[in-house]
């Protein structure tokens, strides 16, 4: 039974080393659950058979009353921090420098560079190729004893390919896609979700009860070795993959840079894909690749001086709330913005922040002159994360909603819309709301008159030379002449670009009317199912009604707009100036998208709109938000948490280059 027994552990441990180390799994998991089952009835049967090692040993035991202290063995040592490349610069100077004082000036000199993973720093003990101990960094120099949680961890292992004494480090982190699924279950419970992957990776591996921490499903990456009983490599790099060959998991990232030109190509490689790893990042580890160097140059008071944390570009930062401005946008929709002390946050300033709605304000019960926490990540709008309280003046009062805005024109009264978080003007016609309408008319979205920009747009509106949307394709060159700043080829460029516009999409023309709750999908859904403006004006409010993504709210704004006698006239003056094709009346004999729901993010080089026109051109469907209905998600630069859901969901995934072979 003995021989059985020592044979099942050792096929687990190969199963386990190939599925959470490698990635590459050989059997399905219920067959590995099988053989899990038959060497748990085995040991139940012989409990003398059952040894430390035993894969039935990784979640075990009554919960610990408290941590044990752990003196290391080595200082575990922090490194010290650069943000830019002139900071590069300056520390690999001092490299040099002390290379030339401690003899090693003639040295090769090149760099192993690691993704900093943001988690936490683990100190594992083996002794004889049999996991001992596992400790936290601590205060580097006394952890806690977190063993019974490191046995958890399936991507460790308790006994290594070789028989060595060895004290390895590494860094224990959380999925994106874990802390997704923990975070929706405590949202259905009404518990407090947790903030970020590193927190709750903290939180988990000191757990008192190994079970708890079992069921986060920790990760890891091992990436350095303190003391090893065999030769030690003799370099930074040949350490990884010593690591890798006993057993351990490490990050397949890792490059060796020859430069610190080098070094700057990776990090703004790594700057752009960080988010298209399954696991946070906060920056690159930079050690000189010799061992031999590296002995050399020694540690300062607190860090190695052979090794520098290049950050990436901070996506949270502090700040102040300087006042809380209100904005109209284009349908009347009262928007309020933070205007916040400048700040450099994701690596550029920030001073505004969207607070999207009243509710929103509520809940963070921000207050001017509150201190806050703002996230941006990549081009995505900054948002405000939390408040300061502890830092909040003492006289500070509650943020009031008010009656009247200025802006919105005639009394500047506002409404909270029945049934929703926003407010609206009472009146439609202020001056902010017509530029707004004026700069979503002439965009990519709707009409897409190159050169009509917000500034022009403002300046014939003073003018008094545009007071409706028909009265663009009515400018004559003269009237664009006597304006500043105009000259002959500006005007003969806009013109032009006023004249090619004028054939236009049914999707588009509505999307341009700036109808209540209309945006760009329903637009496209009224279109299909109507083909014309006749048949929409003229559609009862259980057809509208009817139409797949389109409720009571919108059917009844619809319906409502379109009984506008005001409005009839609008769209009745822009017909005489342009030339409105329905969707319907394209022929397309390939429809090889057909079914498929498409949903774009990030930064493309193709143009989004012409991308989404062609999806449909071909039958698909095109949606702003990702869900399991969702066929692909074409994913450009930047892409943000859009991607993240797609993972989560296990949608698929293409880059622009591969979408660009599935339309042609």
């Amino acid at each position: 039974m003995k021989e059985r027994l020592d044979k099942l552990k050792k096929l687990l441990e190969k199963h386990r080393h190939l599925y959470h180390v490698l990635d590459k799994p050989e059997i399905s998991d219920e067959a590995y659950d099988s053989l899990m089952k038959e060497l748990e009835d085995v040991e139940a049967k012989y409990p003398e058979l059952i040894t430390t090692d035993s894969p039935t040993q990784r979640v075990g035991g009554e919960p610990l009353k408290e941590f044990n202290k752990v003196k290391h063995a080595f200082q575990q040592w922090s490194f010290d921090d650069v943000f830019d490349f002139e900071e590069l610069e300056k520390w690999e100077k001092k490299v040099k420098n002390f290379m030339e004082k401690s003899g090693v000036g003639n040295e090769k000199l090149d760099y192993c560079c690691e993704l900093k993973i943001d988690g936490l720093k683990i100190v594992l003990t083996y002794e004889k190729g049999k996991f001992i101990c596992g400790a936290t960094r601590g205060d580097g120099t006394i952890g806690e004893d977190v063993t019974h949680n490191i046995k958890t961890v399936q991507s460790i292992p308790m006994t290594l390919s070789n028989d060595v004494d060895i004290i390895a480090i590494g860094e224990i982190w959380l999925s994106k896609k874990v802390l997704g699924k923990i975070n929706e279950e405590r949202k259905k419970n009404g518990e407090i979700i947790y903030a970020n992957t590193r927190n709750l990776a903290a939180g988990s591996l000191r757990q008192l009860d190994p079970k708890i921490t079992a069921t986060r499903k920790l990760d890891s990456f091992l990436y350095d070795i303190d003391r090893v009983s065999i030769d030690m490599p003799e370099t930074q790099y040949g350490e990884i993959e010593s690591l890798s060959k006993l057993g351990f998991k490490t990050n397949s990232f890792s490059r060796i840079c020859n430069s610190i030109d080098d070094i700057q190509k990776f990090y703004n490689e790594w700057a752009k894909k960080r988010h298209d790893l399954d696991y946070e990042l906060d920056g690159m580890v930079i050690k000189i690749n010799s061992n031999k160097i590296q002995k050399a140059l020694g540690y300062t008071g607190k860090s190695p001086r052979w090794g520098v944390a290049y950050k990436f570009p901070a996506e949270q930062a502090t700040t102040i709330l300087e006042d809380i401005v209100l904005q109209v946008g284009r349908t009347g929709v009262v928007t309020p913005v933070a205007y916040l002390r400048p700040v450099k946050v994701a690596g550029s300033t920030v001073s505004r922040a969207t607070l999207h709605n009243e509710d929103e304000i509520k809940r963070l019960d921000l207050r001017i002159g509150d201190t806050v926490i703002i996230q941006k990540a990549g081009d995505v709008i900054p948002d405000i994360v939390s408040v300061v309280i502890e830092l909040r003046n003492k006289n500070s009062k509650p943020y009031v909603f008010p009656t009247h805005v200025a802006v919105c024109g005639g009394n500047g009264k506002i409404v909270r819309i029945e049934g929703e978080a926003a407010w609206r003007c009472e009146s439609a016609d202020s001056f902010d709301q017509q530029k707004r309408k004026f700069y979503y008319f002439v965009s990519k979205k709707c009409f897409n008159i190159d050169g009509l920009g917000p500034k022009i747009i403002d300046v014939l509106l003073e003018q008094g030379l545009i007071n409706s949307f028909d009265d663009i394709f009515t400018l004559k060159r003269g009237d664009l002449l006597s304006l500043p700043r105009f000259a002959e080829k500006s005007v003969d460029n806009l013109l032009d670009s006023i004249s090619k516009s004028k054939k236009i999409s049914l999707a588009r023309f509505l999307a341009s009317l700036s109808i209540n709750q209309v945006g760009e999908e329903t637009s496209y859904d009224l279109a299909k199912q109507f083909s014309s403006i006749e048949k929409i004006k003229n559609a009862k409010y259980e057809e509208i009604e009817k139409i797949y993504g389109v409720g009571p709210i919108v059917a009844e704004s619809v319906f409502q707009w379109f009984k506008n006698s005001d409005n009839i006239k609008l769209i009745d003056n822009l017909l005489k100036h342009v030339d409105v094709v329905s969707e319907n009346n394209v022929e397309s004999k390939n429809l090889k998208l057909q079914g498929k729901v498409f949903v774009f993010t990030g930064t493309m080089n193709m143009d989004r709109i012409k991308a989404q026109g062609i999806v449909r051109s071909l039958g698909g469907e095109v949606s702003n938000s990702v869900s399991s209905n969702t066929s692909y998600v074409v994913a450009g630069e930047n892409a943000g948490s859009k991607l993240d859901k797609a993972r989560e969901l296990g949608v698929q995934v293409v880059d622009e280059k591969e979408f660009i072979e599935m339309i042609v």
